[in-house]
């Protein structure tokens, strides 16, 4: 971290931070748990929560306890992960954004276009783990529905559990991969030169409240 705090921007405060540490570990057990049921192969992760009946009775209540989490996050995000004129043209010249060449990028506010699209498909995928969950719950809700529609979720559950999963992986590579992004949601704090550089809109707005 900088030496000199006074000139650091802070990019999260604690609260922020903690909500999304929290729902990063439900959402590591959720898919140890749900991994463990998916597939055979890997039932020997049920190991990890003391066997297949204690990973099918806890897999759903930590799956709702991220969910809810999750929802105190997005409100928290949402505002500032709306798609503006300026984010369609940063998609449009996504091979810079690859090739590592952001000087020739449209300025960008607090996250940009790929962070923006990123946070829109955990909310889809979030909302869809929720409800198709409900409806394969056998202990409280699975007798509530037709069999072919249990079956319909099911399928749905695993394709948003993958949707999901991947975009998770995307996010811990994009945070790795633009160096000092890892210390924003670990100390909340950002240097100026960091956030001038890949957020300037967000660099300048803070700049104005300074004034």
């Amino acid at each position: 971290m900088n030496k000199d705090m006074k000139q650091d921007l802070q990019r999260y405060n604690a609260n922020e931070r903690s909500n999304h540490w929290a729902v990063a570990l439900l959402f590591i057990l959720s898919s140890l748990s749900g991994l463990a049921l998916f597939h055979p192969a890997l039932f020997w992760l049920s190991n990890l929560f003391g066997g297949g009946t204690w990973t099918r009775i806890l897999h759903p209540f930590i799956g709702v306890l991220m969910s809810i989490l999750f929802v105190l996050m997005a409100l928290r995000f949402a505002g500032r992960n709306r798609i503006k004129a300026h984010d369609r043209q940063w998609l449009s010249q996504w091979r810079k954004v690859v090739t590592n060449h952001e000087e020739d990028l449209p300025p960008v506010g607090k996250y940009n276009a790929g962070q923006k699209l990123l946070f829109w498909s955990l909310v889809i995928s979030m909302l869809m783990l929720l409800i198709s969950g409900i409806v394969i719950w056998r202990a409280y809700f699975s007798s509530f529905f037709a069999i072919d529609l249990i079956r319909f979720a099911s399928v749905l559950h695993a394709f948003f559990a993958f949707v999901l999963i991947t975009s998770i992986t995307v996010h811990i590579y994009a945070a790795i991969w633009v160096k000092g992004s890892m210390g924003a949601m670990l100390y909340g704090k950002v240097s100026r030169a960091w956030a001038r550089k890949h957020h300037r809109l967000w660099y300048d707005e803070m700049r104005n409240k300074e004034r």
